[in-house]
């Protein structure tokens, strides 16, 4: 048995939970070819370990550890989180890292700010931490992902900083994060069942606020307009019943034919014009299906794409067996011959607008960008595993092979391979330089 020396005490880490306040995840798997966070929450969880640790060797070694499968039974409690982690050597060591508590006042502004946009509770409950969630809790003074120097690392190894157990415990937590932000929130003090219980409570007194009767169920109804839909039906309006939901039919609907004896006016292609007829109407079946699906909700709108964006989407939706005069003039259209269309059309298959911009833009990254890189390449590999890399603005090319990296705007690294003298997207991007650069060689496929 481990016995954490726990120096911090008080309120800030404190330890006194029930059995409701705790909940022990089984050992991960080996993390081998895949990044340890997807999700942008498990990104920042990340981003608050790398800056403040100051032995980058510590996280290459807690990185290495972590896929390796050396950390054990992972225990989430409020304010800290446990596991025995073992060493290169075999030998067992009791990690801890503390995390901040909040407040009892700070859990009051926060509910008050969640029972006021339902959309927030349930973006949660699809195990999902929309960036606007964060935003708003920050606006009422509540920092929910860590920062600098939140993480404060305790292990039996008695390093002073974050070891390279410490390090491995919190690679794994981002991929608990991934799954489930409730996990989050219970570092920082509530769990799931009470968290809602509470809020449940609140939404309840919030509707019953003192108001003439009758009055207030008018108001509520006049308030409701305009709002969103789970916004409304939160603030318990008397409001007319929804129509009934229409059946999702089986295939998507046939456009109109073309097949006419009119000639079409001059310069309408009518083959061109039946393909997009034929894309809307399977566009609009795929939207329906989306409104339909269990659990669907509101999403953030998406940035609108470009005439050039769509129409490599198009050609990306078209498929295989697409009519080869149709995919011409999308080529042409976006002044590309097919081979460009065809890299296009596969850029966009693996990372949409963003594989797309790797695949045709060249840029300087900014000095933050460039450090960011250089610590994650220099991290990446064991030095005598390290390959030789040729730098030209965002592209990494290995020496001696047919391999090239390329850094993204958002920080990930896509995998490029050389082929009948042309660079070939090889795979999707991943946060991990090694991963894609396995994918670029083909000894193995990175991830999203």
């Amino acid at each position: 048995m481990y016995a954490a020396d726990d120096a911090c005490g008080g309120h800030k880490y404190d330890d006194a939970h029930t059995a409701e306040e705790e909940r022990t995840f089984a050992a991960l798997p080996p993390a081998q070819g895949r990044s340890f966070a997807t999700s942008w929450w498990g990104q920042a969880w990340l981003k608050a370990l790398e800056d403040t640790a100051l032995e980058l060797s510590q996280l290459k070694a807690g990185r290495r550890l972590a896929r390796s499968g050396a950390v054990g039974a992972i225990s989430v409690r409020p304010g800290r989180i446990t596991a025995v982690v073992s060493g290169r050597d075999g030998s067992g060591h009791r990690s801890d890292v503390l995390l901040q508590r909040l407040t009892d006042d700070e859990w009051d502004r926060f509910l008050d700010m969640a029972v006021e946009r339902a959309g927030h509770i349930a973006a949660l409950l699809d195990r999902e931490m929309p960036p606007h969630l964060v935003e708003d809790a920050a606006a009422a003074g509540v920092e929910l992902l860590p920062g600098i120097g939140d993480l404060e690392p305790q292990c039996t190894c008695d390093a002073w900083d974050h070891c390279a157990h410490t390090t491995a415990l919190c690679y794994q937590v981002a991929r608990l994060l991934d799954q489930d932000p409730f996990v989050l929130l219970l570092m920082r003090g509530r769990g799931e069942r009470a968290l809602l219980d509470e809020l449940q409570v609140r939404s309840v007194a919030r509707a019953a606020q003192d108001e003439p009767e009758g009055q207030a169920e008018q108001e509520d109804a006049e308030r409701a307009e305009g709002v969103p839909a789970d916004e409304a039906y939160a603030t318990g309006a008397i409001l007319p019943p929804l129509p009934p939901l229409p059946v999702l039919p089986e295939a998507p609907g046939e456009p109109p034919s073309l097949d006419t004896e009119t000639p079409p006016a001059p310069g309408v292609d009518a083959a061109a014009v039946a393909f997009l007829a034929e894309r809307a109407a399977m566009d609009a079946h795929r939207l329906l299906a989306e409104a339909l699906a269990p659990g669907h909700r509101e999403s953030a709108p998406e940035e609108p794409l470009t005439v050039d964006q769509d129409a490599v989407r198009l050609a990306a939706d078209a498929g295989p067996g697409a009519d080869a005069h149709v995919l011409t003039r999308i080529a042409e259209g976006t002044g590309r011959d097919r081979e460009a269309l065809r890299l296009a059309v596969r850029a966009w298959q693996l990372g949409g607008s963003a594989g797309l911009a790797v695949l045709e833009e060249e840029w300087t990254p900014q000095a933050e960008s460039a450090a960011r890189a250089r610590a994650d390449l220099e991290t990446a590999w064991d030095d005598d595993e390290r390959p030789a890399l040729r730098a030209a603005r965002n592209r990494w090319t290995a020496s001696g092979s047919r391999a090239q990296l390329r850094l993204g705007r958002d920080g990930r690294w896509w995998p490029y391979r050389k082929e009948r003298g042309r660079w070939q997207p090889a795979g999707p991007a991943a946060h991990d330089p090694a991963t894609a650069l396995a994918a670029a060689t083909g000894e193995a496929g990175g991830d999203a």
